[in-house]
């Protein structure tokens, strides 16, 4: 990652389990060239943290709320957060309460 990449920090509401949103998401992502994970939560949203250059964040944005992603799309929270320095982008398993 270059000196300009970012972390972003995605919370995503709607219909987003049971779709394969998780998988899709990550397809989207390394087609991007992020790193990261992400997570259903126990309350119905999935969690995304992605990395990369703004450009590729900013595609990763895109499709999830385009017309690609699965299920509906009704809203997403997005935090700027430290970056980690992640490598390679996994699905992890659902956070609990």
């Amino acid at each position: 990652m270059g000196e300009s990449a970012e972390a972003l920090h995605l919370l995503v509401s709607g219909r987003v389990q049971g779709v394969g949103f998780r998988y899709l998401s990550r397809e989207a992502a390394l087609d991007a060239g992020l790193s990261g994970w992400v997570r259903n939560l126990y309350d119905g949203r999935v969690e995304i943290l992605a990395e990369g250059e703004p450009a590729q964040l900013e595609r990763l944005e895109s499709w999830l709320r385009g017309p690609s992603a699965p299920g509906r799309v009704d809203h997403v929270v997005r935090r700027v957060e430290p970056v980690q320095g992640l490598e390679g982008f996994g699905i992890r398993p659902t956070a609990s309460a």
